[in-house]
C-alpha cells in the first residue's frame, strides 16, 4: 500500500540492502568468490543453448530472470529447474516469513510448483533463520563494505625478504655471490 515511491523503497530495503534476501541465486551459493563468475557463465551458456536471449541489463542469476527463462521451458524442465534451486527458494521463503513479509508467499508457491514439501522444508529452516543476524542495517552494510586498513611499513617489516635492506631508506651492503 502507498504510493509507488514508498512501495519501491520497501522493496529495495527488503531485497537489495543485505545479502541474506538477495534475489541473485549465486550470491547465496558462492558469495563474492570467483566460482560465482563461472557459475554465471555456465548459466548464460544454458540460456543461449535454449535460445533464451536476455534483453535487459540483469545478471543471469537474478531470480525473476531465471523464472522468465523457466517459463519458456516445458513443464517438466521448468519444475526441475525450480527443484535445482529449491534449497535457495526455501531459505528465502523462511527468511521472508521470519520478517513477516507478504513476499514469502511467492517463494512458497515456487516450492509447491517444484514439488517440495513446503511446510516440512520451512519448518526445518525456522530455527536456523531465527538465529541469523540481520544484515540489512546501515551498520551491517558499513561492516560488509569496510576495508581493512593497509599499513605498508608493517607489512614490509613482517614479510621482509632476507636480501632486502633492514629498514626503509637503508642501503644494503653488497655481498659476494
Amino acid at each position: 500500500e502507498g504510493d509507488l515511491m514508498d512501495v519501491q523503497e520497501r522493496y529495495t530495503d527488503l531485497f537489495d540492502r543485505g545479502r541474506s534476501l538477495s534475489l541473485l541465486l549465486f550470491e547465496h551459493v558462492h558469495g563474492e568468490s570467483r566460482d560465482r563468475g563461472q557459475a554465471m557463465v555456465d548459466l548464460m551458456a544454458q540460456y543461449t543453448e535454449a535460445g533464451f536471449e536476455i534483453g535487459v541489463r540483469e545478471l543471469p542469476d537474478y531470480i525473476p530472470l531465471y523464472l522468465e527463462y523457466l517459463a519458456t521451458r516445458d513443464d517438466l524442465e521448468a519444475r526441475e529447474g525450480l527443484a535445482d534451486v529449491s534449497h535457495l527458494l526455501a531459505l528465502l521463503a523462511a527468511r521472508l516469513q521470519e520478517r513477516e513479509s507478504p513476499h514469502a508467499a511467492c517463494f512458497t508457491a515456487l516450492l509447491q510448483i517444484a514439488g517440495e514439501p513446503v511446510q516440512e522444508t520451512l519448518a526445518g529452516l525456522q530455527e536456523q533463520v531465527a538465529a541469523e543476524e540481520r544484515d540489512d542495517s546501515l551498520e551491517a552494510l558499513d561492516k560488509i563494505w569496510e576495508e581493512e586498513q593497509v599499513n605498508f611499513l608493517q607489512a614490509e617489516q613482517q614479510d621482509r625478504c632476507p636480501s632486502m635492506p633492514s629498514g626503509p631508506g637503508k642501503a644494503r651492503e653488497e655481498s659476494p655471490v
